[in-house]
């Protein structure tokens, strides 16, 4: 690989896992989403969002983003001119979902656009051995497979550490992982697999899917032992900002987890909303949360906070 490739990111993400493989030099452009690490905060910023949803609630974010969905509308902004004049060799991007980036033919429309057509990887990781591949293609993209081939490995032993734990605990606890609060939306993607490895049971989940709407009675039914609230793009302050709509819906505090103490509000943007190497510390966070008798959870102490 060149010292001089130029690489720009979509994705947060692919601007994690960028770094961690020792390409922080080469990363040129990033989105106004990527934060971590904080060196990321340092690129020149070529993508942002239209919305203001500093600003906005849950079921506000959700219908704005339906409207403009609908209407054909993008949820955010290349900035083509200064992507021009960062003339990248490598874009990082996706075609997963039109709330998480740009993304499909919005993307193509832009590289269409540019003087100098710079190779494209798309990473659009829907379980974790497909976000294995993903850190394994931008490894072999940019000279850096070895490393890539390593940090696979590393990750992998630690969700396999936990997986043998798991097995052996006889009572695996009904989950609700809400990825959404206003509407309601289950987990989805590689979030069902996190659960399973941690020691959880979550069957309003979709495993390897996209995350859908579920209703209010459908959490009431399944009755969940531990509920964990991590809407996709916020962080623990964040959530917990918006979590009080949920608390004062009917049936709340009959609900197992609620009588027992077990709702927790977490940081989804580090540990589960954005597929790379963070995934692995998200299911070591829930397998703490789910079997805390067994796992002790060594990470931050804003990774989750405790819902009363």
């Amino acid at each position: 690989m060149p010292d001089t490739l130029r690489i720009v990111s979509f994705l947060p993400s692919a601007t994690e896992i960028a770094f961690t493989l020792g390409l922080g030099e080469n990363l040129v452009g990033v989105t106004h989403e990527c934060d971590y690490p904080p060196e990321a905060r340092t690129r020149t910023v070529v993508v942002r969002n239209v919305l203001p949803i500093e600003t906005m609630n849950q079921g506000e974010i959700d219908r704005a983003v339906a409207e403009r969905i609908a209407s054909g509308q993008s949820l955010y902004q290349i900035d083509e001119e200064v992507l021009q004049r960062l003339s990248p060799d490598l874009i990082l991007t996706q075609d997963l979902c039109q709330v998480c980036a740009p993304s499909g033919n919005e993307v193509s429309q832009v590289l269409n656009s540019l003087e100098k057509k710079p190779q494209v990887l798309w990473m659009t990781p829907r379980n974790l051995k497909e976000i294995e591949d993903n850190i394994r293609d931008l490894g072999v993209a940019t000279g850096r497979a070895e490393q890539a081939e390593q940090l696979i490995a590393a990750g992998r032993a630690r969700l396999d550490g936990v997986s043998e734990i798991t097995k052996t605990i006889s009572h695996r606890p009904r989950i609700s992982f809400l990825e959404w609060l206003d509407p309601i939306y289950c987990a989805g993607h590689w979030v069902p697999e996190m659960i399973e490895i941690a020691g959880g049971v979550d069957r309003l989940g979709c495993k390897g899917g996209d995350s859908t709407r579920v209703s209010w009675d459908d959490v009431l039914q399944w009755a969940p032992e531990v509920l964990v609230i991590a809407p996709c793009g916020f962080n623990l302050e964040q959530v917990l900002e918006q979590v009080q709509p949920l608390l004062d819906r009917p049936g709340w505090s009959e609900l197992p987890a609620v009588r027992s103490g077990r709702v927790f509000a977490v940081d989804a943007n580090s540990y589960f909303a954005r597929p790379g190497p963070r995934v692995v510390e998200g299911t070591e966070l829930l397998a703490h949360l789910f079997h805390p008798e067994v796992f002790e959870w060594a990470g931050p102490s804003d990774a989750f906070s405790i819902l009363r």
